[in-house]
C-alpha cells in the first residue's frame, strides 16, 4: 500500500492531545509518520509495571491501540470519532521497564474500516515484545 499521510507527526501529535487530552499522562510520543507507517514511543514508570517488575499488559495494549489510532488519523485527517472495533494482541516476551517503542503499518485503509498491524519493542532491542492487529471504524464524512 502506497499511501501518503495528510498530517505530519507534529500535527497528529498535537491533534491527539487536543481531542484526547488525558493521553498526555501516558507520555505517548509520535516519532515519525510516513506512507502507511508510524513510529511511536513511551517511557514507562512504576505505575506501568505489574508484579515481577515487567511492563503490564494493559500498558502495551493501550500503546498498540493509540499507535493504530494515530496512524489512521495521520492518513485520513482530523476524524476524532474513528473508533476501535477490534484489537487482538499477542504478548511475546517480557518487556523491561523503561522505554517502549511501537511501529504501526496500515494493512487496509477503506472508506469505513481501517486495519493496522502494530509491533511493540522494549528499549533498544529489535525483538518484539508484543504484536497486535487493530480494526477501526471510520465514521462517514
Amino acid at each position: 500500500m502506497t499511501l501518503e499521510p495528510v498530517m505530519t507527526h507534529e500535527e497528529v501529535q498535537a491533534y491527539t492531545l487536543e481531542v484526547f487530552p488525558e493521553s498526555a499522562m501516558y507520555g505517548w510520543k509520535v516519532e515519525e509518520v510516513s506512507g502507511g507507517r508510524i513510529a511511536m514511543s513511551m517511557q514507562t514508570s512504576q505505575e506501568h509495571l505489574r508484579p515481577g517488575g515487567t511492563v503490564s499488559g494493559p500498558t502495551m495494549f493501550a500503546l498498540a491501540d493509540v499507535t493504530a489510532y494515530v496512524l489512521i488519523l495521520a492518513h485520513i485527517g482530523k476524524v476524532a470519532l474513528a473508533v476501535t472495533t477490534n484489537l487482538n494482541i499477542n504478548f511475546l516476551r517480557k518487556p523491561e521497564p523503561g522505554a517502549l517503542r511501537s511501529t504501526g503499518r496500515l494493512v487496509k485503509l477503506g472508506k469505513r474500516l481501517a486495519v493496522c498491524e502494530v509491533h511493540i519493542y522494549s528499549g533498544s532491542s529489535d525483538e518484539m515484545v508484543a504484536q497486535a492487529t487493530a480494526t477501526y471504524s471510520i465514521p462517514p464524512r
